[in-house]
């Protein structure tokens, strides 16, 4: 007994830096793909996909990479690229383009959100527009209430 070896650590299923036989770098994990007018959209069905498979850590930076040195390095760097594959492949070519260079997942998704998330301020400044000049017959909405 005292000759045995440790038994080695299985990782368990639900380690982050497990991959899946069927995953596969062009998996598309979206229907519809980032086109630049439909990020919010977008944006929600890729967290619901990548949380399902136990990767958003890979695009909200809460699995960091660890040292160059450490035995997880080649692990974390592995599942890093196939989010990495899978946002290439949920976006458009020409999008697809610009993050091409980008080291990180995280950094691909921040490049994306900084650049489409931000269409929604005119719309919203449009419907908040278009309540304050709503009408309910001859009274604004603030008479019609008083």
């Amino acid at each position: 007994m005292g000759d045995e070896k440790p038994a080695e650590m299985v990782p368990h299923a639900s380690d982050p830096l497990i991959l899946h036989h069927s995953d596969s770098p062009s998996l598309v994990l979206v229907s519809q793909l980032l086109d630049g007018h439909n990020y919010g959209q977008w944006s929600r069905s890729m967290r619901i996909a990548l949380s399902a498979k136990n990767k958003l850590g890979f695009i909200d930076g809460s699995i960091k990479c660890p040292a160059i040195t450490d035995a997880k390095f080649s692990i974390w760097q592995r599942c890093n690229d196939m989010v990495l594959s899978w946002i290439w492949q949920s976006v458009q070519g020409n999008i697809t383009r610009s993050i091409l260079y980008c080291k990180s997942a995280s950094a691909a998704w921040k490049d994306l959100e900084d650049r489409f998330s931000q269409g929604n301020d005119s719309r919203i400044y449009q419907i908040r527009q278009e309540i304050v000049e709503h009408r309910q017959g001859q009274l604004s909405v603030s008479d019609y209430y008083t």
